[in-house]
């Protein structure tokens, strides 16, 4: 089958690696152009490119010449790694230009008529490209994010919990790996041997409110937001990948431990449905053992793509309470993105 010519935005970057480990040859997707900031620009990706991940850079890539930012690359979807402070005119520009932009970054998730997905729990909200193509002008570009890295180690949990139970309240503190940060990211006179607490770039305001988006219900192409009230505290850690986060929940509905289990192991949904390449065949996996999940343990499991959930038990405040964990730069980031690519590509949006 012929695949689709796709670009990645900030190819140097820690997301923009991972696009490329993620990408290398996928079944759906062909990188065909990398892009990054203009000290980059001309030269062959191995040369410039300080690789962190414990694979190698692919040959073909390696040699690939990086072109700029610019919407004239060869290429259908552009999946942007971008910086924030960059990604919002350059993400516009590409769409304007009939690019399908899959974005990790911030710029766009809250507007009203960009898709926020998190592909198991509203892959419906792909119906905001029609009115975003209609209010903004597009063709046929557009834009789709994913979310903070952080809310996906708990926000599967939560849409499960709400759908069965409904959820009123929560709290949840977030112990951040380093990586979140990109590269150089934060210094190790700060972090080795110590928690810091507090994450830059509206941590805490983007876990608050996206998830509201996504949770939220379409409702003649506008959504309504969830209600649930969210109140986040975020710690950065001296882990390499992984968040952890403590989640505390009220619920509306009574029901047991036991209950809750159960149904998060029985979650499936539609990227489990339509067997798209990158989706976890168990999206929650549930720990029995004391001391799950951990990091250097659990974060590679469903190749990264799943989150674990552990320690649930009743809440002396709220009703109930555990641990969760999600790889921050596979499902929290890059897997996120490409998933919603592959959505697109099942939905024949591309």
């Amino acid at each position: 089958m012929n695949k689709i010519k796709a670009a990645v935005l900030g190819a140097t970057g820690t997301v923009g690696q991972r696009f490329i480990q993620l990408l290398d040859h996928h079944p759906f997707f062909e990188i065909t152009a990398l892009a990054a900031s203009e000290k980059s620009v001309g030269k062959k990706y191995g040369d410039i490119v300080q690789w962190k991940l414990d694979t190698l850079i692919p040959d073909r890539l390696a040699n690939m010449i990086i072109q700029p930012c610019e919407p004239s690359l060869d290429a259908r979807v552009a999946f942007s790694g971008l910086d924030s402070y960059v990604a919002g005119e350059i993400e516009l520009a590409f769409a304007s230009k009939g690019y399908a932009v899959v974005s990790n970054s911030k710029n766009y998730r809250m507007a009203e008529d960009v898709p926020l997905v998190y592909p198991e729990i509203n892959a419906d909200h792909l119906a905001l490209i029609d009115v975003q193509k209609k209010n903004r002008g597009f063709k046929d570009g557009f834009i789709v994010t994913n979310s903070n890295c952080s809310i996906m180690a708990f926000l599967n949990i939560i849409h499960v919990l709400d759908r069965d139970f409904g959820v009123d309240k929560m709290t949840a503190v977030t112990m951040q790996a380093i990586s979140g940060a990109g590269y150089p990211g934060v210094a190790s006179l700060d972090v080795l041997g110590n928690v810091v607490p507090f994450v830059g770039g509206e941590e805490e305001e983007k876990i608050r409110t996206e998830p509201l988006k996504i949770l939220g219900k379409l409702n003649h192409h506008r959504i309504e937001l969830s209600k649930i009230i969210i109140s986040p505290s975020v710690n950065r850690v001296p882990v390499l990948d992984g968040h952890l986060a403590a989640v505390s929940v009220k619920l509306k509905n009574k029901t047991t431990v036991e209950d809750i289990k159960e149904r998060l192991r029985e979650f499936k949904s539609i990227p489990q449905e339509l067997e798209l390449p990158l989706a976890p065949k168990r999206p929650i996996i549930v720990h029995e053992a004391i001391n799950r999940p951990q990091p250097r343990l659990d974060i590679h499991l469903e190749k990264g793509m799943a989150v674990s959930v552990g320690r649930i038990r009743p809440c002396e405040v709220l009703d109930f309470k555990f641990t969760c964990l999600v790889h921050n730069t596979i499902r929290g980031a890059a897997g996120a993105a490409v998933l919603n690519a592959e959505l697109l590509y099942a939905k024949k949006l591309l």
